[in-house]
């Protein structure tokens, strides 16, 4: 093989070996039981489950199903999220950290049982995972996770190396844990979705939720309403807070993937190192072949380094594992999740008083099993059965959560990104664009996000995002505007591509003839 490069553009590997059904939009106003809105993982397992009980089911998606969060993962199904048992003992007690492990391996054993009694061809594979330190810091504090492993009566070993190229200090297995193919997964469950009379609506943005005496009403952006016993909100970053205040309670990090075709056979397991910046390793199929996903170097979205950089060392990476020379990057492509202040997702009743608006988010980059996890407690309760991890997942816990010292400390820093931003001086004409460059320019004194796409068009947009007023930041490797505050996302002509904003950039009209000045930022943040 030549020397490895990177790909030009971003795209999930997990696409290309899935026909993914297609829907037409809302056009008109519904009465239902339930309305999901959402299409990944948490909203389509959920709507599977209800529907298997004959519940009356409507899904709505913003976009294309899939497209989201779901589609761009690495497809770990563990309950191995990085070391947190320790913590949750020290912070929330035994009892929350077993229930949380419980939680994640029964819904591990669902995809499993769905797997086998519909025989989903999904790559389905049973793997022990593997974190790894490589440093003195970290060999401690995965001496200390194991040691929580044995308090938890979790089974696993600690150990002294690992089938890489990589010197350790030691790693901590968790045994019986399994990878997929998501997409293959979930287009099955969609068959069965359809089959039980449930009704799915693609382009179809979900905005508000009103109350209709009882019941909750959907509203969508073209002014369409779905009327509904319950809302079960699955997409993302809920698209309805509530009084909430879920934006100030989480912060949303990217990370990136590569897939690669190297000249060395995959050893098995699943390996994730817990020293900074973290690097994933995991098996994967691609057209009938055995490839490597090699992914990490997360940030919090909208801030760090320019983002080809986090590719650049993700192959830096594949370099010190393969043999330089002998491995291929096939794909490439990055993600994004919302992280909570006690590292465990919110699941259930929106606030305390609309108990029949559900939400499901935070599922800090395991979102395989805790989006299934939450897909099944939302069910059980829309069900009236009950569910052992409910007051584990319960949104409403912030108001006795130990973690309050780092809801200031998210929101200060939230606070220090959008003064930053308005204060921003640019230091290069537009002129000086190149094709397929992107970053602030001021109009007027007025901050503008520009960008030359590869035809030589400028597409110029305001760059005050709409969610709360911060100034976001180009990503050069997604073509993006990012928000470095709560983590939403704008196209380069300034659509919506990931909440909690809900409407788009301002565009401004472009006229060459004017001195525009171009902020120096087209390498990234």
């Amino acid at each position: 093989m030549t020397q490895p490069q990177i790909p030009d553009d971003s795209h999930p590997m997990w696409f290309d070996e899935t026909a993914i059904p297609t829907f037409e939009p809302l056009t008109n106003d519904l009465t239902t039981d339930v309305v999901i809105v959402g299409g990944g993982i948490t909203g389509i397992t959920a709507a599977y489950l209800l529907t298997q009980q004959n519940i009356k089911v409507t899904l709505l998606e913003a976009t294309s199903l899939l497209n989201g969060t779901t589609g761009h993962t690495t497809a770990k199904l563990t309950a191995q999220h990085e070391i947190i048992y320790k913590d949750l003992i020290d912070k929330m007690g035994y009892n929350t950290a077993r229930l949380y492990y419980e939680a994640n391996m029964d819904a591990l054993n669902l995809i499993d049982e769905l797997v086998t009694n519909y025989q989903i061809p999904c790559d389905f594979e049973k793997q022990d995972a593997y974190l790894f330190s490589t440093t003195g810091e970290y060999k401690n504090k995965l001496e200390q996770e194991y040691q929580a492993y044995d308090n938890l009566n979790i089974k696993g070993n600690l150990e002294k190396e690992i089938p890489f190229n990589i010197s350790i200090e030691n790693a901590l297995s968790m045994k019986n844990q399994a990878q997929f193919h998501p997409l293959k997964y979930l287009t099955h469950l969609v068959g069965l979705i359809q089959e039980k009379g449930g009704e799915i609506y693609e382009q179809t943005v979900a905005v508000d939720v009103e109350d209709s005496h009882g019941a909750a009403v959907v509203v969508t952006r073209d002014g369409f309403r779905v009327k509904a016993n319950y809302v079960l909100a699955c997409s993302h970053f809920p698209f309805y807070e509530g009084t909430g205040l879920y934006s100030t309670r989480m912060y949303a990090s990217r990370s990136y993937v590569m897939a690669v075709k190297a000249n060395k056979p995959y050893p098995g397991g699943m390996y994730l190192s817990v020293d900074q910046p973290e690097h994933s390793i995991r098996k994967a199929t691609y057209n009938g072949e055995e490839i490597y996903l090699i992914g990490g170097e997360g940030h919090k979205t909208g801030q760090g380094k320019g983002m080809m950089e986090h590719y650049k060392a993700l192959k830096r990476f594949c370099d010190d594992i393969f043999n330089e020379n002998e491995y291929e990057i096939l794909h490439r492509w990055s993600t994004q999740d919302l992280i909570t202040l006690d590292k465990i997702p919110y699941v259930g009743a929106i606030t305390k008083k609309r108990q029949n608006v559900l939400i499901a988010t935070g599922y800090r980059k395991w979102g395989m099993t805790n989006g299934t996890n939450a897909a099944k407690l939302m069910s059980d309760i829309v069900l009236g059965k009950m569910n052992p991890y409910k007051e584990v997942f319960s949104p409403s816990r912030f108001s006795a959560d130990p973690s309050l010292k780092k809801f200031f400390v998210e929101n200060l820093d939230m606070a220090k990104h959008l003064i930053k931003g308005k204060m921003e001086i640019p230091r290069t004409k537009i002129e000086d664009f190149n094709p397929d460059e992107g970053g602030i320019i001021h109009i007027d004194g007025e901050r503008k996000g520009a960008y030359k796409d590869k035809e030589g068009e400028v597409h110029i947009v305001d760059t005050t995002c709409t969610h709360m007023g911060c100034e976001v930041n180009w990503n050069e490797s997604e073509r993006s505007w990012d928000c470095p505050c709560h983590g939403s996302r704008f196209s380069y002509t300034g659509e919506v591509l990931e909440g909690p904003a809900e409407t788009p950039l301002q565009k401004h009209d472009f006229h060459m003839a004017d001195d525009y000045k171009f902020d120096d930022q087209r390498s990234g943040y």
